[in-house]
């Protein structure tokens, strides 16, 4: 008998009246497209999302009554991510509704165990920060609430120039972002470390935005490196090869997929992924084979796995990673010969 299914991850956004309705509403659709590419792959649906507030009904930042908005519970679900958004004022105003949540916080939030995360948007930090929450935690929040944030959370180490950051200091997670349209940078990101890499992209294409980090954040999976574009039928070959990266691949049978001449694809992948199709394969294979190795395979059934003829074939690949003139090499054989051998 197998085991039941995991229970999905409770994504909860806190909502007080004037919240920033892109704060929470382009991160809540990014888990909502993450829950369509997972159930069109057949698997179940990794989010729950829910509004909740001390008002079944708030009124947005640009004038849009929420509605229904769930009361604040009395304790969080085991598997549980609550999202703090901002406000204009930046929480200067001590309102009733920010009164009741911040009574509420200070009882839920310093509970937060392993499998619960703290998410917070924009302004949401100072929330946190008012709460108590922040204490020997790393945070950022928009770049013109820094210092309010550094007034009321003194004990916070507070990040500035990023985009989002992430603090593994506590049990319980604490994921925090820049302003407005960070939120979506990070809710990628968290996308990324729930579902995969190959996902989080596909959500990306559809939302038709960049993928991006911060300087200091670990480097873009190879999954999701030379992804920011807008062709079809390169997205479409990108999703196959990260699919099936050890299927037999050449130039050819890439072309067919992109429903383009190999000499095009070629072009295509240059002047919209900023890299050659096979070159792209073989960092694609690296990937796989590195996680492989990292799992505790052996060279050899890593480079099986990944796609790889041999050994040797692996360290060779790996040894021409990033090497000067590897892209013009390649680009010079396929307008030889069509890139009839595949890597």
């Amino acid at each position: 008998m197998s085991a039941p299914a995991a229970a999905p991850i409770s994504v909860l956004f806190l909502l007080l009246p004037h919240s920033l309705l892109l704060d929470w509403a382009g991160p809540a659709e990014a888990f909502r497209l993450a829950n369509q590419a997972a159930l069109q792959r057949g698997q179940r649906a990794p989010f729950a999302l829910q509004l909740i507030g001390p008002e079944s009904d708030t009124i947005s930042s640009v004038g849009a009554l929420i509605a229904q908005v769930a009361p604040l519970p009395g304790q969080l679900p085991p598997s549980c991510w609550l999202v703090l958004v901002g406000q204009p004022d930046g929480f200067d105003g001590d309102t009733p509704q920010q009164q009741r949540a911040l009574t509420w916080l200070r009882q839920v939030g310093p509970r937060l165990q392993a499998g619960q995360r703290l998410i917070t948007i924009c302004t949401g930090t100072l929330l946190a920060a008012k709460a108590g929450l922040l204490a020997g935690r790393r945070a950022t929040t928009h770049h013109l609430a820094l210092d309010a944030l550094r007034t009321l959370a003194p004990r916070c180490e507070v990040v500035a120039n990023r985009v989002y950051v992430i603090d593994t200091s506590a049990p319980a997670m604490l994921c925090s972002s820049a302003g407005i349209t960070a939120g979506i940078d990070l809710a990628l990101h968290l996308i990324v470390m729930e579902c995969g890499a190959v996902l989080a992209a596909q959500v990306a294409q559809t939302m038709v935005v960049a993928l991006r980090r911060s300087s200091h954040d670990p480097q873009l999976s190879p999954f999701l490196c030379h992804r920011n574009h807008l062709h079809p039928g390169l997205h479409r070959l990108q999703d196959q090869l990260t699919q099936t990266p050890a299927e037999d691949w050449n130039v050819v049978r890439m072309a067919a997929i992109a429903c383009t001449s190999p000499r095009h694809l070629t072009r295509l992948f240059q002047s919209h992924a900023g890299i050659a199709p096979l070159q792209y394969l073989r960092r694609i294979r690296l990937a796989v084979a590195q996680s492989a190795l990292r799992a505790g395979s052996s060279v050899t059934a890593a480079a099986a796995l990944a796609g790889f003829a041999s050994d040797t074939q692996l360290r060779r690949a790996w040894h021409l990673l990033d090497q000067p003139g590897t892209p013009s090499t390649e680009q010079a054989s396929t307008a030889r010969n069509g890139n009839r051998e595949g890597l």
